[in-house]
């Protein structure tokens, strides 16, 4: 990846046996000048939910600073998650590469198998547009880390879910992504609910 950029696993932050520890509470302080305003669920999330994730192992967040400056620039969250794949909505190609990971239910003729899951995708427009991170380059650090653990530990295929967007669609199908099905979320409190797309790519 650039060279003007470096990535760092939030959990060194919070490792008191690393020499990188700072503690949550400098760590909420870095986050702070976070800010996406284009997408507030990216910005809420580092502010207000990565760090319970990663204590939890319910993901990793990873984030992307400017080598020059050490700014934030952006971030990306990881996790491993089950994903079910209606057959009918693949190719063939997809479907013989998915039967030899995953179990077949025959009654909805859908795949279900794990696969690395890219949670959050998010740049920093706090920063001077001159110094913000390219897209392709954040989430070509995402997917470079999935790589390194299908080397490690194994695994076919990663994912994403997106919002009706057409820049985000022409986004993720430009590197590869297919889309497989549409997802509508469960309202929280006094939120309507919405649709998401949902990308599949096999690594």
């Amino acid at each position: 990846m650039s060279e003007k950029y470096f990535t760092v696993n939030i959990r060194v932050y919070l490792d008191k046996d690393k020499p990188t520890y700072i503690g949550e509470n400098s760590l909420y302080e870095l986050l702070s000048d976070f800010s996406c305003p284009y997408n507030t669920d990216v910005e809420h999330f580092l502010l207000y939910n990565a760090i319970e994730f990663a204590k939890k192992d319910q993901s990793v967040t990873y984030l992307v600073f400017n080598t020059n400056d050490a700014s934030l620039v952006g971030y990306f969250t990881l996790a491993i998650k089950p994903i079910s794949v209606n057959a009918s909505n693949i190719s063939k190609t997809m479907s013989k590469k998915l039967a030899r990971v995953s179990i077949l239910d025959e009654t909805t003729h859908s795949y279900t198998t794990a696969a690395y899951l890219i949670a959050q995708l998010g740049k920093n427009y706090s920063i001077p547009l001159e110094n913000r991170i390219e897209g392709d380059i954040l989430l070509g650090f995402a997917l470079e880390i999935i790589s390194e653990l299908k080397y490690s530990v194994g695994g076919v295929m990663e994912f994403l879910e997106c919002e009706d967007n057409e820049f985000l669609i022409d986004f993720y199908t430009r590197h590869k992504f297919k889309m497989f099905d549409v997802r509508t979320t469960t309202p929280i409190h006094d939120e309507k609910s919405h649709q998401l797309y949902q990308f599949l790519k096999f690594i």
